[in-house]
């Protein structure tokens, strides 16, 4: 994971670098701010929590009123699992690579971003101590359901707005797979989940500052 993760990044700069050198008007910006991940799922009840992301992306003029904007970023998504006991938090780590079609409202200040995201994270981590709790409602631990899908693709709609060197980027993205695939492939964990297939839909709400070098 840890070796992808270095030679995607490492991809994402080169072709950042030599799309600058074209001196056609992209921009390269790097970006922080906050998430709020939530898992939809008829298998057990969940809340959705506050995590990190930050990256760098590259924007360039494609045509008229429209630009093209290729970025990658790094998160830790949150949310929580209910269980008899108490609620259980899980962190998400992982990686985005997106290319997105950008609309100019307002020429160079405001614009309308969509398209697709390509997420590679790691299985749900979660404490220690946690892990033999049971998830209410089943007979599954809280670690039964971190085997989740490593591959996922999501539909990202936002918007940027702000002056020439700061802005500000807010996002919606929406999971158009099952993130919890991956556990049916586990009989036994299908029946301690009711003899219910698992199924889920993860949703990301984000807020950024966005600066350009």
């Amino acid at each position: 994971m840890k070796k992808l993760l270095v030679t995607l990044l490492i991809l994402s700069f080169a072709n950042s670098y030599s799309q600058y050198g074209k001196r056609d008007g992209n921009r390269i910006a790097i970006s922080g701010g906050i998430i709020r991940t939530g898992l939809t799922t008829p298998n057990f009840n969940t809340k959705p929590g506050i995590g990190w992301i930050g990256g760098f992306s590259v924007r360039g003029n494609y045509y008229n009123d429209w630009s093209m904007i290729f970025g990658m970023q790094f998160m830790e998504s949150k949310f929580s699992v209910e269980t008899l006991t108490k609620d259980v938090d899980y962190k998400l780590p992982a990686v985005q690579i997106r290319l997105l079609l950008s609309a100019d409202l307002i020429k160079k200040y405001l614009s309308i971003d969509f398209g697709p995201v390509l997420q590679i994270n790691d299985k749900l981590k979660l404490n220690s101590n946690d892990e033999d709790l049971i998830i209410s409602g089943t007979l599954l631990t809280a670690n039964d359901i971190i085997d989740v899908s490593k591959i996922n693709g999501n539909l990202y709609i936002g918007f940027t707005v702000g002056g020439s060197r700061l802005k500000f980027v807010g996002f919606y993205q929406y999971g158009l797979n099952n993130f919890m695939n991956k556990l049916n492939n586990d009989d036994l964990r299908v029946i301690r989940n009711n003899n219910h297939k698992f199924k889920g839909n993860l949703g990301i709400l984000s807020g950024q500052l966005l600066f350009n070098l």
